[in-house]
This record gives C-alpha cells, structure tokens and sequence, in this order.
C-alpha cells in the first residue's frame, strides 16, 4: 500500500497567505482526525543555533498550535539538548536560543518544553530490542506526551546527508546519552585538559568504570558505552568518539525514531524550504541548494522523507555547488548515506517508502 503525502507549493492563491496554506495542507491531510480533547501533545520542532537563519520560522507553529487548540488539546513545543557544545546544550542556553529565535510563549502561543531537561538527564529508556538499540534513551517529555507531531525543517546534514522527519525525532528527540549511542561507535573519553577531577562522572557511574587518578580516566573494559556521564560532567570533558558510520547512524535514528512514535498517535509536516546544505545546529547556514518547495504532510514519516528527498532531487542544483550525480546530498556529502535510514525504517515497519503524491 502506498502512503498518502499531501503537498502544496508556496504559490499564493486569491486572498490566501502561506500561513493560510499550511492550514489547509494538513487539515485536508487529517491532523484534525487525531483526538486532541484534554491531551499533551508534543510538537517536535527544531528551534536553530542563533547565528543560522534558515529555521522555521514561529509563526507556523502558532497555526499548528492554535489548530490543536481549537481541537481542545494542550500543546507544547519541545527538542531534546545537543550532545556537541554550543548554545543549545542545557535546558537554561537551549530555552534562551529557543526564546532568541522567537519560540516563546508570546510569539508561539504554547510554553517551550525542553524535553530532557536542564542538565539531559530526564531521560526516559524505552526497550524496542531492534538491530542497533537494545533500549532507547529518548527526552521525557516526548515520551510523557499522548500525541506527537513533528514540524520538520528539509535540509542538508554533514553526518546524516539530509535531515527530515527522521532526523527530527530520532536524532533531535535523543537525550544527550542517546545522541552519543547514535553518533558513536565506540566508548566516551575524557579530555584531560578540560577535566578539573570534580568526580561527579565516577559517582554516578553504574559500572564503576571511572577513577581519578589525579584527573578522570574511563576504563572502557567495565563501560557499557551509556553515555551519562557525558551528560553529568559540568566541564564538557567527556566526549563522544563521533566515529559512526552514516549508514549506521541513519539507522539508529530511525530506531529512535520508532521508540518515540512507539503505541502514540503522530503526524508529521515538512517545510522545504531554505534547503540549506547544512543542519540548523550549525550556526551557519549558507545558500540553499534548490529553490523553495513548499509544505508536506503524512501520517508517515518514511513516505515524507522519501518524497521530500525526490522532490528536492527533482529540481537543478544550485550553481554554486558542484553537481555529482543525481542525490544533491550526496554531491554535497559523499561520505553520507542517507537513504539508509530510509530503507532501515521501512524495514523495521515505521512506515514505507511507497507513495502517492496528493497536490493542493
């Protein structure tokens, strides 16, 4: 069976805005089907790196969220903080990011939520015993949520290749432990010129696989590879080895992905638009890749992905970027392999790649 993707470009009609055009997207798409009545509904969004220009805009997701409103449901926006260190990688600098970039409950009309908390420690472990992950280590206010949408902005990703509604959840809905589990294939290490032997890393250690000796030292013999002490550890002195595979890393994100929409309710949005080549974590964003596209929505975020990938495809390169082949991305990124994630998530039955094209 194929999945129904429902698309309009940015093409303005008579008396119509795009904000107007989103509206009509997903409620012809069935976001109003969901029964919202008296539920916390997670909207998963991206609220950019200050200095990147290039993230959604708030102003849409104040439709969406007057939209579950309307349909008595408590929204909340949320993302989970970033394993690399910037302005996003604590509840407090993610919050004030996220209010510097206009998500703020006056701009948004619903509160900001970061989804693992002030330090990346509230963290929920769902078992999903798949290929890659034994148990999911997801941001507990996405698994505390009743439904959850994603708002997903389509663009290049220098790990990833390209980043969608997978990437999204999987990679964005991770706690800072379960970003190191998709981005590492191997253990954490400690830079020793950061560590100042503080010991908050041996003390919550489970393994006892930490001892000073005068500075941190991790004996990856006894570590599990868990990934918490590179949240506790106040100083940014834990690290990840940031040695996955694309491939690989796709695939955990979709594993992710399947632990976060596990048993609830979803839909997902997507907004190709300002196709930067590089992800909104990076605090530059550079000139897009193609022209804009427009919106997209599903209730599958395989279906999603893969059309939005085609039909990003489907339009000339940007001059300003060399062409080689038919993935844009992959002429951007050739290390990346992007369509594993695909083909992993569709194997896994998050969704299927198959599907029809309904345009507004």
């Amino acid at each position: 069976m194929k999945a129904q993707v429902f698309y309009t470009s940015l093409k303005l009609g008579k008396n119509e805005n795009l904000l107007k055009k989103l509206e009509r997207l997903v409620l012809v798409a069935g976001l109003e089907t969901l029964d919202f009545k008296n539920k916390f509904v997670a909207i998963k969004i991206h609220f950019g790196e200050p200095g990147n220009l290039a993230y959604l805009r708030p102003n849409y997701a104040r439709k969406i969220v007057d939209l579950i409103k309307r349909n008595d449901g408590r929204p909340f926006l949320t993302d989970c903080n970033t394993l690399y260190v910037g302005r996003r990688k604590n509840g407090l600098d993610h919050l004030e990011a996220a209010y510097e970039n206009g998500y703020n409950p006056f701009q948004t009309g619903c509160h900001v939520i970061i989804g693992d908390g002030i330090k990346g420690l509230d963290v929920e472990e769902v078992p999903i015993n798949l290929e890659y992950v034994e148990k999911a280590k997801i941001g507990k206010a996405l698994y505390e949520a009743d439904i959850i949408i994603s708002m997903n902005h389509f663009k290049g990703h220098d790990l990833a290749g390209f980043g969608g509604a997978l990437k999204n959840l999987g990679m964005g809905g991770a706690a800072r432990a379960g970003k190191a589990e998709i981005h590492a294939s191997g253990k954490p290490f400690v830079v020793e010129e950061r560590c100042e032997a503080c010991g908050q890393c041996r003390k919550r250690c489970a393994e006892e696989a930490i001892s000073l000796s005068p500075k941190a030292k991790i004996n990856h013999e006894l570590c599990l590879g868990c990934g918490y002490c590179i949240s506790y550890c106040p100083y940014d002195a834990i690290r990840t080895d940031w040695q996955e595979s694309s491939a690989n890393m796709n695939r955990k994100v979709a594993e992710y992905t399947y632990a976060i929409l596990k048993d609830k309710p979803h839909f997902h949005i997507s907004f190709v638009l300002d196709v930067s080549p590089n992800c909104d974590c990076n605090r530059l964003n550079d000139i897009p890749i193609v022209g804009d596209i427009g919106f997209l929505a599903s209730f599958d975020p395989v279906a999603l992905d893969q059309a939005c990938l085609d039909l990003v495809n489907s339009k000339p390169l940007n001059p300003t970027y060399e062409s080689k082949g038919k993935d844009h991305f992959k002429s951007l990124y050739p290390h990346t392999f992007g369509e594993a994630g695909l083909e992993h998530a569709e194997g896994i039955g998050l969704g299927t790649r198959k599907y029809r094209l309904v345009e507004l």
